[in-house]
């Protein structure tokens, strides 16, 4: 015999998301941040190079690659 619900009733509470520099409860006009103040402080952080996203370096600068035969 199944349940009845009211529509948009979640079955389960989900976990409270977290602002990521605070630690407050997410906003959902500022998602995921709490507030403009946090989300400013994160897009601060990426243009100033704090946030990195780790690449490897290939030893050709260039991007050319030397072709078969030849030696770089």
């Amino acid at each position: 015999m199944a349940m009845d619900r009211k529509a948009g009733e979640k079955s389960a509470k989900a976990p409270v998301e977290r602002c990521p520099i605070c630690r407050l409860p997410a906003v959902d006009r500022h998602r995921p941040f709490c507030s403009s103040r946090c989300a400013n402080i994160d897009l601060n952080r990426w243009l100033t190079g704090q946030y990195a996203i780790p690449v490897t370096e290939d030893d050709d600068e260039d991007g050319d690659r030397p072709l078969p035969g030849e030696t770089g």
